[in-house]
């Protein structure tokens, strides 16, 4: 299966992904700047990615902790989703997310 990740700067990065994945993974994989400091416990928000709008219905929906987390997030947006969180299935097939303007990978550091 595909992902496509928008970087910063609007380049298409197309990442390949299984059911099972879970995209912060898959990002990290694909060289994205998802930090992902909790290694996805939802105790920060370095994995914070911006879901396309026609994908976004397609997840299910986010844990009272996850929003609690995207609260302290910057440049969030109405399909502001943490990473960790997205557990890639055959339906997201396509899936298009866009790293968000402050993202900053500070793991090469």
């Amino acid at each position: 299966m595909k992902v496509t990740f928008i970087t910063r700067k609007g380049e298409r990065v197309e990442a390949t992904a299984s059911p099972g994945d879970r995209l912060l993974e898959v990002g990290q994989a694909a060289g994205m700047p998802l930090e992902g400091t909790c290694e996805g416990q939802m105790a920060c928000s370095t994995c914070h990615v911006i879901v396309a709008r026609e994908w976004f219905g397609k997840l299910p929906e986010a844990a009272e902790d996850e929003e609690d987390m995207l609260d302290l997030a910057a440049d969030v947006h109405a399909t502001s989703r943490l990473s960790c969180q997205i557990m890639l299935s055959d339906d997201l097939d396509g899936l298009e997310v866009r790293i968000p303007s402050d993202s900053n990978d500070a793991q090469g550091f």
